[in-house]
């Protein structure tokens, strides 16, 4: 029999402040990248509430059998935390300093294989942690030199079973209302493989760069516009004089 949650006795306590964080840095290079791509478009597009938390590298807690638990993945997404950021600038508890989180993902690096850790005795491995203890509804796990990114949701039993994606290899993330898909491009300097988000009407949501060179776009559209009308005016003068108009009537006829 799978060992689940029941087998613990799981509260939820502050962590204390004395309590030693792992300070390792993180596995790969690109992970600090790839989690602030995701963070920079939610937050340009007005989907990050002001008491939203989203999560890097940052630990979550719980307590299992009076022992403290601690896992930080690589992004994550809280909606809503019901204390200051200052309370909650070391470590994170669900339930007792806000909601749970609705979505965690961890990228895969040269540790691979503890992203899947269902591991029950302490300290728990992560796939069990966030299943059975935080039972976060949504877990992705992304391997960047490749692409592959699977996405895995908690159904009724419990139990993380893998997501299909849907026509445009993208995955439906209901708690935030988005699309979850993989974009191949360039971002500071890195070419390869991207986490993406996509609204309702699948318009892909932008980062800063992107939406700076698309103002850019517009406005030159615009003065082409306005140089094009320009120009036409002026050619349409000589016409309007053979025609007998004066050069007041065809200034006001010009605009």
């Amino acid at each position: 029999m799978l060992a689940n949650a029941a087998t613990y006795k799981v509260t939820w306590e502050k962590l204390p402040d004395d309590f030693v964080l792992d300070d390792e840095p993180v596995d790969n290079i690109n992970q600090p990248a790839l989690a602030a791509a995701l963070t920079e478009s939610l937050e340009l597009a007005r989907r990050l509430p002001a008491n939203a938390l989203t999560i890097t590298n940052y630990g979550i807690c719980a307590t299992l059998n009076n022992r403290f638990v601690v896992k930080a993945p690589d992004w994550g997404y809280v909606p809503s935390i019901r204390v200051s950021r200052e309370e909650v600038k070391r470590s994170y508890t669900p339930r007792l300093q806000g909601d749970a989180p609705i979505i965690i993902m961890e990228f895969l690096s040269d540790t691979e294989g503890s992203e899947y850790s269902s591991k029950p005795t302490y300290p728990p491995g992560k796939w069990f942690y966030y299943e059975q203890v935080l039972q976060v509804p949504n877990y992705a796990i992304f391997e960047p030199d490749t692409g592959v990114l699977e996405v895995y949701h908690l159904d009724n039993s419990g139990h993380y079973q893998l997501e299909p994606a849907d026509v445009s290899n993208r995955y439906w993330i209901a708690e935030m209302s988005l699309f979850l898909g993989v974009w191949q491009g360039v971002r500071e300097n890195r070419t390869g493989y991207w986490l993406r988000w996509w609204d309702e009407n699948r318009e892909l949501l932008l980062w800063g760069s992107e939406l700076a060179a698309k103002e850019q776009q517009e406005k030159d559209a615009a003065q082409q516009r306005a140089e094009q009308e320009r120009q036409a005016r002026l050619n349409a003068v000589p016409q309007l004089l053979q025609m007998g108009l004066s050069v007041e009537q065809i200034a006001q006829a010009l605009s």
